[in-house]
């Protein structure tokens, strides 16, 4: 088990492991039954990627909406008096009106040899009304004692961005402090084994998935087989 040490600066973003809301960002909780609608939970690769993280929330009671208008950004938000003579206040600001600031003031230390990647949280992948947040990509060492601000990206003109209580902002991932790979292509040997296995889970999904199989509200076919190989794979020793 891997551990994320972290201190927080400022106010409460109650990071957590990242867990998905059901019912919430993460869709709605239908069965996988026919008549159902696609949910994104329903997604392993998606549910997977998705809890793969810490997730952080907005702590402020204070609505803040962005938005850009004539080219020109705009943070519409009530914050008060700062808390602290040495805060920066309100915490976002502007950052060329393509961009805007805010300040987290997040420690997260992972163990050696990891970095801290800041990532868009899931939400905004199910959201449908163009608001959720979109933070911009950062890694973050671990030599580097405090995350004072991350940036976001403005919305389209036009557009809004909402910030709410309690609602998350962004993700932030461990990963490998270098990224030492190159690509390889497969050779000859390689590349048929792979295509074997590709044709015997074809050939064998009628099998995996016979009990499993349900047609959506948009007549899509779903069926547990990536759910049961995946399942069966994080049995074996090599994968744990």
């Amino acid at each position: 088990m891997h551990k994320i040490k972290f201190r927080l600066g400022g106010d409460d973003l109650r990071p957590r492991p990242t867990k998905l809301e059901i019912p919430g960002w993460a869709g709605e909780p239908e069965p996988r039954a026919d008549g159902s609608h696609e949910q994104a939970w329903h997604c392993i690769p998606f549910t997977e990627a998705a809890k793969y993280g810490v997730e952080v929330f907005y702590p402020y009671e204070n609505e803040l909406r962005v938005t850009t208008q004539a080219g020109k950004l705009i943070l519409d938000g009530d914050f008060g008096l700062s808390p602290a003579p040495d805060r920066n206040w309100p915490p976002f600001r502007n950052f060329g009106d393509a961009y805007y600031t805010y300040q987290i003031l997040l420690d997260l230390k992972p163990e050696e040899g990891f970095a801290i990647k800041v990532e868009t949280h899931p939400s905004f992948y199910t959201d449908k009304t163009g608001t959720a947040p979109i933070a911009v990509p950062a890694l973050i060492r671990r030599w580097w004692p405090m995350l004072y601000f991350m940036v976001f990206k403005s919305p389209a003109e036009g557009q809004t961005h909402i910030f709410r209580l309690g609602q998350p902002i962004a993700q932030f991932l461990p990963i490998p402090a270098e990224s030492e790979f190159e690509l390889e292509p497969m050779d000859a040997d390689e590349a048929a084994e792979r295509e074997l296995q590709s044709r015997r889970i074809h050939a064998s999904r009628g099998t995996l998935g016979a009990d499993s199989q349900w047609l959506s509200s948009t007549n899509t076919v779903f069926d547990g087989t990536y759910r049961r190989i995946h399942g069966a794979a994080r049995k074996l020793p090599e994968s744990r």
